[in-house]
């Protein structure tokens, strides 16, 4: 009778760790009639979404292919899911596949002289007036800027930044991770312009990403901070040491801004 309670015991702690606190991952379509294309997009929904009527925010994040799943990334995952699941987050992650080779054309505001680009008006407009209403009629979710945030690295960073200059009542938090400020120094003079930001933003890049990376991201915070008083604690700067550009430091830094951000 005894090993028979222990063997139940160990089967219930079994699951309680193993499986109870995982979330789950899927995935569905939807035109993009701004885009004149469809996207595929990844949707991650937290271990107590089924087993309760709570409702959650939501971060909406770039470059789905590379959040969750290794056999589809470019160069590794961000492991979004172990890390949710580890702190038991309760938040719903909506990522949003790129477009390939369209890429660079989404994700940046304006035309580089070099590398092309500056379609990310039509790709926001696809994320806040088709796939965010979606969303929040699809699944249980908080809405209001402050449940609401926009999350990326690269060139996903730079168009989660300027997200918030240009959605500012919709995105209330952004975590902006080595952001390709360089391609687009138009967003220096619009923070300039901006009357004030109110964004919860969490800046995040490596030591040894580029020559410009950390220079280009201070001189951004230094622009946001200007238009706030730094007593709202509404600015996060985090720097790796010797931190390169890629998934791995990513994923090692995601759980902190989640945890900074809510």
């Amino acid at each position: 009778m005894k090993k028979h309670y222990l063997l139940v015991s160990v089967f219930f702690l079994l699951t309680y760790y193993c499986g109870w606190s995982q979330g789950s991952i899927s995935t569905f379509e939807i035109k993009a009639p701004q885009l004149q294309t469809s996207k595929k997009i990844w949707v991650y929904l937290p271990y107590n979404y089924e087993s309760s009527q709570k409702k959650f925010p939501v971060i909406y994040m770039h470059d789905a292919q590379n959040l969750f799943d290794a056999k589809t990334s470019y160069a590794g995952e961000w492991r979004v899911d172990e890390t949710l699941d580890s702190l038991k987050a309760e938040v719903i992650i909506i990522g949003i596949e790129h477009g390939n080779e369209k890429r660079i054309n989404e994700l940046t505001p304006f035309t580089h002289t070099e590398y092309g680009g500056g379609n990310a008006d039509a790709y926001l407009d696809f994320i806040v007036t088709t796939l965010k209403p979606y969303v929040e009629t699809t699944y249980r979710t908080k809405t209001g800027k402050y449940n609401t945030a926009i999350a990326g690295s690269s060139l996903g960073g730079l168009v989660s930044y300027y997200a918030i200059l240009k959605y500012p009542k919709v995105f209330g938090k952004a975590a902006i991770f080595s952001p390709s400020f360089w391609i687009n120094p138009e967003l220096y003079t619009l923070t300039e312009k901006a009357k004030k930001i109110n964004t919860k933003l969490y800046f995040m890049c490596g030591t040894s990403e580029s020559e410009t990376m950390e220079s280009d991201m201070d001189k951004m915070i230094a622009l946001v901070n200007a238009t706030r008083c730094s007593c709202l604690h509404l600015t996060k700067t985090q720097k790796v040491s010797n931190g390169k550009h890629n998934e791995n430091l990513w994923a090692k830094e995601f759980g902190k801004a989640y945890l900074w951000l809510f």
